[in-house]
């Protein structure tokens, strides 16, 4: 069981409407963290047991820091919003399984919608080869700036056509169709599901980090589970606990 540990805010800001980057001092998470964990926040609320499961956007082992982008969904979120540099507040992790990077893939494919786009800066930076990202999202995009700083492929869509294309990623990779010998996708279950079809029409190999509503964080509840394969028949598992990355093929998806 992991041990609370005590972050130190560095830096606590708005991106876009409702989405707040927080970078955090906590070397012993830093020094841990892999690519597409999470850690818990929690919350200075007495009423608010469970902590607030949140995606690592970025590691920083040199400083000792991490970076997490978080939307502002309820009492725990709104109140990390107010959060100040300087403020401490309780945390553990790193939690879940990450994505598995090969260096024998020299063809990547990288896809996100919503606040499932933070998670895979980390990996886009840890990637070598060609790299083709595809972002998408409602309205107003972030970290597009980030993602370009590792490669000139990046393309956006958001739903009202404010920015980029005007649509979702599925039609930016037929507008832009990638060379591929490996799929990395973070976002909402229909875009995951969309992505899936997608890249076995394709025949290219998948990683899918699911966003299931979690509550422990540690696999105790069962509250994050998800159908998955399990030789000719169909088990359980915990997305905060065996995920929250899978493999496409363990995936199933309720019709």
């Amino acid at each position: 069981m992991k041990e609370r540990l005590t972050g130190i805010i560095k830096k606590n800001q708005q991106l876009v409407d409702g989405i707040f980057e927080m970078t955090l001092s906590v070397d012993t998470i830093s020094n841990e963290a892999t690519v597409g964990q999470f850690v818990n926040l929690y919350s200075i609320r007495k009423d608010l047991l469970l902590p607030r499961p949140i995606s690592i956007c970025e590691i920083d082992k040199e400083n000792g820091q991490i970076k997490l982008v978080y939307a502002v969904v309820g009492k725990g979120t709104a109140d990390f919003s107010q959060m100040q540099e300087g403020d401490s507040i309780q945390m553990m992790g790193p939690f879940g399984n990450g994505f598995t990077i090969s260096e024998d893939t020299k063809e990547h494919v990288v896809v996100g919608g919503g606040i499932g786009v933070p998670p895979l800066l980390e990996l886009v930076k840890r990637l070598k080869g060609d790299i083709s990202v595809y972002l998408g999202f409602r309205c107003d995009p972030i970290l597009v700036k980030e993602f370009r700083m590792y490669t000139d492929k990046v393309y956006v869509a958001t739903e009202d056509g404010s920015n980029g294309v005007k649509g979702n990623v599925i039609d930016l990779l037929h507008k832009h169709p990638p060379k591929a010998t490996m799929i990395y996708s973070c976002g909402p279950k229909p875009m995951l599901k969309a992505v899936a079809d997608w890249s076995k029409e394709k025949k290219i190999e998948a990683q899918l980090s699911m966003e299931e509503r979690m509550a422990c964080g540690i696999g105790a509840c069962l509250v994050c589970t998800c159908k998955s394969k399990k030789d000719d028949d169909w088990d359980y598992k915990r997305v905060c606990k065996d995920g929250p990355v899978f493999w496409r093929d363990e995936v199933m998806w309720d019709e």
